[in-house]
């Protein structure tokens, strides 16, 4: 079976920085895959560049069979040019820390958006599923109210349905509950735990613990740009064999200790 996700020894550099030092790592249909390990380790550059949003300086990406950002002619790649990158980001959803809604559209607006103007819907038919969408994210009476009228877990909320209405077959997370006051996050998490039911395939950038063991089927831990040690979250997280991860853990799971 085709992965969705095949990064095949990825690198990137900014500048004289080397942020990926040749990742592996395979994401399956209906798989949900967590990425753990502190800041600066390569996590969110690595998801930026499943959809191309950061261009790889060496290796392979595919999402679903197809090279992302590049086309192949013998040995060389050329990159896509940015129509047929937008084409390819189409089928993957993401959502970021920060929620980057319109605050001039209201919550359905920002939802039926892209599927009007991208994927070229009716827009009765986007305005229905859109309020389908509100609904499944638990904000079924907020579709007339403007990004600055909701909370921010209400935000991402929103951003999340924003995303799943482009219909896509990846989501990405970038920390979604990142900027969420601690008593507003859980509603997000919720949200993404029955997505993961449904068998939606996810990666997810997070420093949540407790729902990684809930829901990954796959936990990778990255440090200083390499993976460090990957598989079932009882074994990275319950169980860690790298006295890095041991680290890691150990001052994530325990903060006051330190």
């Amino acid at each position: 079976m085709t992965p969705v996700v095949s990064a095949q020894r990825i690198f990137k550099s900014f500048g004289k920085v080397d942020v990926l030092k040749g990742i592996d790592l395979e994401v399956q249909e209906r798989e949900v895959l967590c990425l753990i390990g502190p800041s600066g380790s390569g996590k969110s550059t690595l998801l930026r560049c499943v959809n191309h949003l950061e261009k790889i300086d060496a290796g392979r990406l595919y999402v679903d069979g197809v090279l992302v950002g590049y086309r192949q002619r013998g040995d060389v790649l050329h990159e896509l040019r940015e129509n047929e990158v937008a084409a390819q980001r189409k089928d993957i959803g993401m959502v970021f820390q920060r929620f980057n809604l319109f605050p001039h559209m209201t919550a359905l607006e920002n939802i039926t958006e892209a599927p009007v103007q991208v994927r070229k819907e009716n827009k009765a038919q986007a305005r229905e599923r859109g309020r389908e969408l509100l609904d499944r994210v638990g904000l079924a009476d907020k579709a007339d109210n403007y990004p600055a009228q909701l909370s921010g877990g209400q935000q991402q909320r929103v951003a999340i349905a924003r995303a799943l209405a482009m219909r896509p077959k990846l989501m990405l997370f970038d920390e979604p509950t990142s900027a969420l006051d601690p008593e507003l996050v859980g509603d997000v998490l919720e949200v993404m735990r029955q997505l993961a039911k449904d068998g939606m395939t996810m990666v997810v950038v997070t420093h949540e613990m407790q729902f990684a063991r809930e829901v990954a089927d796959k936990v990778l831990f990255m440090d200083d740009g390499v993976v460090v040690e990957q598989g079932p979250p009882d074994q990275v997280i319950g169980d860690p064999k790298h006295e890095r991860t041991k680290e890691f853990l150990a001052r994530v799971l325990n903060p006051n200790k330190n």
